[in-house]
């Protein structure tokens, strides 16, 4: 028989953009300053309040669920989720050194930071340190959004529209987590369009990373999980957002999401 291993899971998310829950399309968020009042193409809007799908992710055993603050007024909402399952969520969005330790306070079970680590466009590794030291590496995710380029992946900020100096391979990718507990990586140009996975992307994360890893965008149907899985060989786990029905997706059954979560779950080490 082959030697049990870990098997790729499920992780959970709840996207924020002007205080509701939606599903947008990677790359159409510009947090630019020149980009402001432009609306991104959105695939979803909820009318239920991000603490619904807290509850639904605790009720279910789904930890480490992603809630990500897609630009301004989106504290109140993201306080509502952590509220309702404190030290089961993850946040993200804005966070900087200066509030990092605030949004732990207020239940998050780690925080995930993104533009703050790239001034300017530029990698600043310093802040890293400083957010690491600040909170604790096992408090720390660092978001690695990223589009394709002829170089491999690049990182990309400000709602995936400007592209920094950091080239995503195995050197950065040890570099980083030198500082974190935990990546998530955003495969930004086929984010929300329910196409599939950057299954190559995939494939080079389960050869680079060495610390618990997610990766999100493209999702389209349940065996994308077993993909990731074979690709990986277990060590990426899998974001679903758009195509979800709790999204109004109609490619992936939450609850037959959460069965093969949970046999995945059963079947690790």
């Amino acid at each position: 028989m082959p030697a049990q291993r870990r098997h790729s899971q499920f992780r959970p998310c709840i996207d924020l953009h002007g205080g509701v829950v939606k599903q947008i399309v990677g790359g159409t968020l510009d947090l630019t300053a020149s980009g402001e009042g432009k609306g991104p193409k959105e695939n979803f809007v909820a009318t239920k309040p991000p603490s619904y799908y807290a509850e639904l992710y605790r009720s279910n055993g789904l930890n480490g669920g992603h809630v990500i603050k897609l630009g301004p007024n989106n504290d109140a909402a993201a306080r509502e989720a952590l509220a309702a399952w404190p030290n089961g969520l993850q946040v993200g969005g804005g966070i900087t050194v200066a509030n990092a330790r605030e949004w732990l306070e207020a239940g998050a079970e780690k925080v995930i930071v993104t533009s703050a680590l790239f001034p300017g466009g530029k990698f600043a590794e310093d802040v890293l340190a400083a957010l690491s030291a600040a909170v604790g590496k096992d408090k720390l995710v660092v978001d690695i959004s990223c589009r394709r380029r002829e170089a491999g992946w690049i990182v990309a900020m400000n709602g995936w529209k400007t592209l920094t100096d950091l080239v995503v391979n195995a050197e950065s990718i040890k570099r980083i987590e030198g500082y974190c507990s935990e990546l998530l990586i955003h495969a930004a140009d086929v984010e929300g369009l329910c196409q599939g996975i950057d299954e190559e992307l995939v494939e080079r994360l389960g050869e680079w990373v060495s610390i618990p890893c997610t990766y999100a965008g493209g999702a389209k149907e349940l065996g994308d999980l077993a993909l990731v899985d074979r690709l990986s060989g277990g060590k990426v786990d899998l974001t679903f957002g758009s195509a979800l029905d709790i999204f109004g997706g109609a490619g992936v059954v939450f609850d037959e999401l959460v069965a093969a979560d949970k046999e995945a779950k059963a079947a690790s080490v």
